[in-house]
């Protein structure tokens, strides 16, 4: 069975190269849906609880809400951080309060300080499912990803993979040493 949650992202990219109307900067909301499978957790009758499949994704994503993205080729890139430099925000600014934690993948790098996330590849909704996919494989059991974008859209199914250990007083993944980091139950 699964549990999904969804997640909006604004977020301003180019399609740099692109033949289209796209190679413009411009801005989207953008619509994540994350499914996680697994067991039903006896204790709390659901697979995974919702909110905290949106509080493990927004841990990471909200590197892309507000945020600038470009592919680490773009010219635009340097020119970017070079006005930052001036506006004295390429390090943050105070109220800048809504960053996430660095990340740096094979796919992506992000500088919350400066709102920006840097690809490797053009930031089409299929490449925001690889980089999601890659940045939470590890944390939940995903079974899919849809990213909806404008009118663009793209979905992907994966291997789930083995069932996790989870708390059987709130659902939540349980800690290497078998606590749950929410309430505090520990496995036997």
């Amino acid at each position: 069975m699964r549990s999904i949650t969804t997640l909006d992202i604004q977020y301003a990219h180019r399609f740099y190269g692109f033949q289209g109307e796209a190679q413009y900067l411009h801005g989207h909301t953008g619509t994540l849906t994350i499914e996680v499978e697994d067991t039903i957790e006896p204790g709390v009758n659901m697979v995974f609880p919702c909110n905290e499949i949106n509080k493990i994704a927004w841990d990471v994503l909200k590197n892309f809400d507000h945020a600038l993205i470009l592919r680490e080729d773009d010219p635009l890139l340097p020119a970017i951080l070079e006005i930052y430099e001036k506006q004295g925000i390429k390090d943050g600014s105070p109220r800048n309060t809504m960053k996430g934690e660095a990340f740096k993948t094979s796919l992506a790098t992000a500088y919350p300080e400066c709102r920006l996330v840097v690809t490797k590849e053009t930031m089409t909704t299929e490449g925001m499912i690889k980089i999601v996919h890659e940045l939470l494989k590890d944390k939940l059991n995903i079974a899919k990803i849809t990213f909806t974008s404008g009118v663009n859209a793209a979905s992907a199914e994966f291997d789930a993979g083995k069932e996790k250990s989870r708390c059987p007083l709130c659902g939540v993944l349980l800690d290497e040493n078998g606590v749950c980091p929410k309430c505090g139950y520990r496995k036997h």
